[in-house]
């Protein structure tokens, strides 16, 4: 472990002296990408450093009550002694998870996509509910969420929603709620008061960077036209609105959210590009097999991941059988306590070989 250890460290100081290059700093790609490596190891190289100072302190008390004569010092040192070994403990335990492989798209922004399943206009505005949960999180977690495209209808729910999340560490929180989210209450068009079920499909996909996914000017059919829908007169007399068609796949993005054509070109760049980068992502997991596929990092849109039981204020993670009286405070924006756990899980099934295991 010492080894891999110093093996960061000195990557990371690598880093530093690179970035430091006035050449390099003139490289905007090159900045972002050493950039995104430096976080990923900061912690760490911190934690190791921390570390090394809680050893040479429980070292040195050691060694200074070996020689010291004095009965209340050396009740002290040992004292000091044992602090000391306590945090050489917690922090070795630190060590060992931050060691686990890491995915190395937890620092990127995101794209979450929300669409109304099973259920019809209970089914949009559970999606509505969902988007209104997240939007809180995000503000929790001092994220900025930009809408890409909605479909609304006309009771306050959404067809389908898509918003981009920027913040540090966004996908490394939201990778857990790609799937199938149903709920079960008495729904706003229901007239008997009776309990149904429905559905909405989240999923999450990482933001690319450009210089992972090309975007070749002849594959692309790029096409402005003016928005509908609310806005104003500006926004709808102005040929702001853009639609991209990547040809070699056939996949579309719109937007028509911004005032401004090439404010509306940029983030349909980014949206397709994120497609395009799941879908390369998709081949290489196919690729590597079902045993690196783990449980909670599936983005299945057909797998069950939760339930939202209204009546009995329940929410239930069936990947981890984990259920929590408090829904209430989870549409407000509480994840934390569900996705902290779903981290635990899948840290220890790595720590114990499992399916999230290095093969």
């Amino acid at each position: 472990m010492i080894d891999r250890l110093e093996a960061i460290a000195r990557r990371y100081r690598e880093i530093e002296n690179e970035m430091a290059q006035p050449e390099v700093a003139m490289d905007h790609e090159k900045v972002t990408r050493l950039a995104r490596e430096q976080r990923t190891l900061r912690e760490t190289v911190e934690t190791y450093d921390a570390y090394r100072r809680a050893r040479q302190e429980m070292e040195s008390a050691h060694e200074m009550l070996r020689h010291e004569k004095d009965a209340e010092m050396q009740e002290y040192m040992r004292s000091e002694e044992r602090r000391a070994a306590e945090q050489v403990a917690k922090l070795d335990e630190k060590l060992k998870v931050l060691l686990l492989p890491k995915d190395p798209n937890d620092d990127r922004d995101v794209v979450v996509e929300i669409q109304g399943a099973e259920g019809g206009d209970e089914a949009a505005l559970f999606a509505a509910d969902l988007f209104r949960m997240y939007t809180r999180w995000a503000e929790k977690k001092g994220w900025k969420i930009d809408v890409v495209d909605a479909s609304p209808t006309g009771i306050g729910g959404y067809d389908k929603i898509e918003f981009e999340v920027h913040g540090h560490g966004a996908y490394s929180q939201l990778k857990y709620e790609g799937g199938v989210h149903r709920v079960q209450r008495v729904p706003k068009t229901e007239a008997q008061g009776r309990i149904h079920t429905s559905a909405a499909t989240v999923a999450v996909l990482p933001e690319a960077d450009p210089v992972e996914v090309e975007l070749k000017p002849e594959d692309l059919e790029i096409k402005a036209s003016t928005s509908t829908g609310p806005g104003g007169q500006s926004v709808n007399t102005t040929y702001s609105a853009i639609r991209i068609v990547h040809k070699p796949t056939g996949i579309a993005v719109s937007i028509q959210d911004e005032k401004s054509q090439l404010q509306n070109r940029e983030k349909a760049m980014r949206v397709l590009r994120a497609r395009l980068y799941e879908m390369k992502l998709a081949e290489q997991q196919a690729a590597i097999g079902a045993q690196r596929r783990g449980m909670v990092r599936s983005g299945n849109r057909s797998e069950k991941i939760r339930t939202y039981n209204f009546k009995d204020n329940r929410v239930t993670d069936h990947r981890i059988n984990l259920t929590l009286h408090k829904l209430d405070r989870v549409m407000q924006g509480e994840l934390d306590d569900l996705v902290d756990a779903l981290i635990s899980a899948e840290r220890t099934a790595q720590l114990n070989g499992g399916p999230d295991a290095p093969a």
